[in-house]
């Protein structure tokens, strides 16, 4: 009886035996199929680049610098100009990381082999790099091995006075399609705005029907027209005066087809990829306006994509992520880096997140350049950076006291 007892339990435990280790067998091959699956994500998306300042090798380095760049993509004129510009300042062995958001109209000195004096918006640097025969003055060292977004890293050294170790670049569309992949994020909207002059992908450069008139004042807006001809021309047709002024200050009247009214109500809310698009784009509200409220927003969808990329729900979409997401993004992390930060994933949750947008009137002013460009100069002078490098540095050792977005006092 005896025996026939432990024969028994022998073979049930053989067989809960078997089952363990059929079921590490599947969990090993899972591993494996997902490293390899990451492996080749990672070889699609990876651009060649060299680092332009020497840092600290792996084993010491416990700060990363992330430049993350968002452009609307496509066909027309200006798709790679840069409307998300936000650098990720970690500290894996504080746990705490500064999402610093830079706005796209701020200018920046741009390094060129002739030692002129040459400016530009930052928004349109990945841009210079990714066409450099357009612009054959700008210093190539910093565009060497295609790295397209190498001026723009440079630009990150001169603002924040340390150096950006590798960048991200997402189309929007791929940003759309992300989200919706993981089934939307959830925000808590600050306050209600509206937006009347939200543009429509493809309808740039729409004339909604006023070809005749707009071609009667193009000399005019192209600064080929006389001041005396303006009056008589004016003078004569009233209407194209008053289309003009639409043009310069209400271009949402004078192209109607080109814009859609947007209108955020307060509160929490639940957004697909296109309205969180347009949430993070949204900068003509007069209720929540300007680059600089737009950055603030951009900085909470990301908290956001955060939140929902580590749930149980936007673990499992990890495959169908990459396998959309390998059209739309770009990166030159290094492997070595990944390798060193993967593990970081998991305790993402644990980090102090503490948000700061370069924004008026703390760190830069309004200007024009001399092209009549509007612009934003920093406060202490041009080129003069000094005071965002110091207070960002305040803020890693502690020393600065800011607003977070951490998972312990969340405020949005």
């Amino acid at each position: 009886m005896v025996s026939r007892l432990q024969r028994l339990e022998k073979k049930k435990g053989s067989k809960i035996r078997n089952i363990v280790g059929i079921v590490i067998t599947i969990l090993v091959i899972s591993g494996i199929f997902l490293a390899w699956r990451v492996y080749g994500f990672y070889r699609g998306i990876k651009q060649p680049t060299r680092k332009l300042i020497v840092t600290k090798s792996p084993e010491e380095k416990y700060t990363y610098n992330l430049l993350v760049l968002g452009y609307g993509g496509g066909k027309h004129d200006g798709a790679y100009l840069t409307d998300t510009i936000m650098i990720v300042h970690a500290d894996t062995k504080k746990k705490k990381a500064v999402l610093i958001s830079i706005p796209r109209d701020v200018w920046v000195k741009v390094p060129t082999t002739t030692q002129e004096n040459f400016h530009y918006k930052i928004n349109a640097l990945y841009e210079m790099g990714l066409f450099p025969q357009d612009f054959p003055n700008v210093d190539k060292k910093y565009l060497a091995y295609g790295d397209s977004a190498g001026l723009i890293k440079y630009a990150g050294l001169e603002i924040l006075g340390f150096p950006i170790d590798a960048y991200v670049s997402v189309d929007f569309s791929g940003f759309t399609k992300a989200i919706d992949i993981l089934g939307g994020v959830d925000v808590v909207v600050d306050r209600a705005f509206s937006d009347y002059e939200y543009p429509i992908a493809g309808k740039e450069t729409d004339l909604c029907g006023r070809d005749e008139e707009f071609k009667q004042i193009e000399p005019l807006i192209n600064k080929q027209m006389s001041e005396e001809d303006k009056v008589k021309l004016f003078k004569e047709k009233s209407d194209l005066e008053n289309f003009f002024n639409e043009i310069k200050d209400e271009p949402n009247k004078a192209f109607p087809c080109r814009y859609v009214t947007l209108q955020f109500e307060a509160g929490p809310a639940h957004m697909d990829g296109e309205i969180a698009l347009k949430y993070s784009r949204s900068r003509h509200s007069l209720q929540d306006g300007g680059d600089f409220n737009r950055a603030k927003r951009q900085q909470k969808i990301l908290e956001a994509v955060k939140d929902k990329f580590l749930s149980i729900g936007g673990l499992t979409k990890i495959l169908p992520l990459m396998d959309e997401m390998q059209n739309y993004i770009k990166t030159d992390v290094p492997e070595d880096d990944i390798r060193r930060l993967f593990p970081e994933i998991k305790n993402l949750n644990e980090y102090e997140i503490i948000p700061l947008v370069i924004a008026e009137p703390q760190y830069v002013i309004s200007s024009y350049s001399d092209y009549g460009q509007y612009i934003l100069l920093p406060k202490s002078g041009k080129d003069n950076w000094r005071q965002v490098q110091t207070d960002v540095k305040n803020i890693m050792d502690g020393i600065t006291p800011a607003p977070t977005l951490s998972k312990k006092n969340k405020t949005n």
